[in-house]
């Protein structure tokens, strides 16, 4: 897997993925929530939609709006199987393990983080 700080690097120069950033609501609701929870919201979310071995939805199963961490996971790759294979070098077609888990959490809060 790729260093956080080269990978975010490399993200800001894709003109596609640098068009993501948090609104005012999503910054509002970080405060709200603190990042302990949306941490554990990220976690929820990356192990129930990108996790598994077969995603019956994969390339549709990220909102583009509704929740920080889907805003962030179109900002960081972590989106879909494809993105995950593309920009972070992880296999699709295969569970997730919990390293793997850790690591796209950590992109995430990450620049959830460089957002605020």
């Amino acid at each position: 897997m790729t260093d956080v700080k080269q990978v975010l690097e490399q993200l800001s120069h894709s003109k596609f993925r640098s068009q993501f950033h948090l609104k005012k609501n999503d910054i509002t609701y970080i405060q709200e929530k603190g990042f302990d929870t949306i941490q554990k919201h990220a976690e929820e979310l990356i192990t129930k939609r990108l996790a598994p071995a077969i995603i019956p939805n994969d390339g549709k199963q990220t909102p583009h709006h509704g929740h920080p961490v889907f805003i962030a996971e179109h900002a960081t790759a972590t989106c879909c199987r494809n993105c995950l294979y593309k920009w972070h070098h992880i296999a699709p077609n295969r569970q997730l393990s919990k390293k793997e888990i850790d690591y796209i959490v950590t992109i995430i809060m990450t620049w959830i983080q460089n957002q605020m």
